[in-house]
């Protein structure tokens, strides 16, 4: 029988793309600064009978550092969003991907919804002009694991390569399973993370009718307004984050820039309903309480939550609810935030950004705030660091990530202190 000494993982490489910013200090200076990336939606044409008229865009995408330009049109543009998280990624590691072991190296990128502008764009393409006129790169490009494949291949990775496809909690569940193999000595370096880009019409659409989105397209910027008594629904947004996930000795041994430990990684199931929480809080509430019994912490050791607060009625109120539960008279002391109040919800890449912000807290002492906070609910009487940043040095934090079909998934991170 295999005996398995679970090995330290730590973050020695973060990257990100945002309708903050395209690289990691410019999302993070945005998030500090509490500015919105929320704006007019210039995918595509809108008339009077679209309820929903913003979302946060990645505007001026530019790949031309990190893929040709032809192969960048025989892919998605989730998949080209990916790609740009994934190379200031592996920069900032400092790691030279070109020597090593490559069958210890892997990714786990996933997307909630995968190619869906391609799926458009081919449909369309099938009703003009019939079946042989189909792009023949269509299901290359529309795939769900089309980014990991095409990072895998660019960054030679030839050890575990995964795609997981679980709604919001998509970039939860990549980082915490890129941990686990880490952990149990099946790899000894994972790029893992999120990508969307869902701003498209049938998802503006789909979403819109189920009256999942806030409607205030008079006030785009104070729209996403999570823990906020009026809330009316989230903001469909796009992007990507991949973060470079090490075993510790290696780190060590190469003289990396150790930004941060990962600690635990749990993930539970609400079967409750498709598209709604449990209104308790349950599944976020097993999410969290195992996370932190994986990191071998207690709760009063959590300083700050990066919550999924996606600014929606019921969303909100459970996440809110789970915490109490857990933390009891802690729950009052500790900051919880959401990004997704400047950033919007990127769906399949919120945990991946989402981390990032949580690694960035760690580091630099400063919790991002959650803006747009003018009234909080009655029940809500917990620090969400409304509005403003705050200095604020934290040893252990939380980032949740919760999706449709009842997917939670808690990460706890830890400050690196150099032991």
């Amino acid at each position: 029988m295999r005996t398995i000494t679970l090995r330290r993982v730590v973050v020695t490489g973060l990257g990100a793309i945002t309708d903050l910013g395209h690289d990691v200090p410019s999302t993070w200076d945005g998030m500090v600064a509490g500015r919105s990336g929320i704006g007019p939606i210039t995918a595509f044409e809108q008339n009077d009978e679209w309820t929903v008229r913003f979302a946060g865009e990645v505007r001026g995408l530019d790949t031309s550092h990190c893929i040709d330009h032809r192969e960048a049109k025989r892919m998605d543009r989730a998949c080209l969003l990916g790609l740009v998280a994934a190379e200031e990624a592996a920069i900032s590691s400092g790691i030279d991907f070109s020597t090593g072991d490559h069958e210890r190296r892997g990714v786990a990128i996933g997307s909630g919804i995968g190619g869906i502008i391609t799926i458009e764009e081919g449909y369309e393409k099938l009703l003009r002009t019939g079946p042989r006129k189909i792009n023949p790169f269509t299901v290359p490009k529309l795939m769900v694991n089309a980014c990991a494949g095409n990072v895998s291949i660019r960054h030679k990775l030839q050890g575990a390569n995964i795609a997981t496809a679980t709604a919001c909690a998509t970039g939860g569940h990549s980082i915490g399973a890129a941990f686990q193999l880490i952990q149990r000595g099946d790899a000894d370096l994972m790029l893992a993370g999120g990508t969307e880009a869902a701003v498209s019409s049938l998802c503006i659409g789909a979403f819109s009718t189920m009256k999942a989105l806030s409607t205030r397209n008079d006030d785009p910027q104070g729209a996403s307004r999570p823990f906020d008594r009026d809330r009316d629904g989230f903001v469909l947004a796009e992007g990507a984050a991949v973060v470079v996930l090490e075993e510790l000795e290696q780190a060590k041994a190469r003289g990396a820039n150790i930004l941060a430990e990962v600690l635990g990684y749990a993930t539970s199931g609400d079967a409750y309903h498709i598209a709604a929480p449990d209104e308790s809080g349950l599944g976020a509430r097993n999410a969290m309480t195992w996370a932190m019994r994986d990191a071998g912490i207690s709760p009063d050791q959590i300083g700050y939550i990066n919550a999924h607060g996606t600014s929606t009625p019921l969303g909100d109120a459970a996440e809110v609810r789970a915490v109490k539960a857990i933390f009891g008279d802690h729950a009052k002391r500790l900051a919880m935030s959401s990004t997704k109040s400047m950033t919007g919800h990127a769906l399949g890449a919120a945990g991946g950004i989402e981390t990032v912000a949580v690694i960035k807290a760690l580091q630099t002492g400063i919790l991002p705030p959650t803006i747009n906070l003018q009234s909080p609910d009655d029940e809500f009487d917990l620090d969400f660091v409304p509005n403003e940043a705050v200095s604020r040095q934290v040893d252990y934090a939380i980032n949740n990530s919760f999706g449709f079909g009842g997917h939670n998934v808690s990460l706890v991170f830890g400050r690196w202190n150099g032991e």
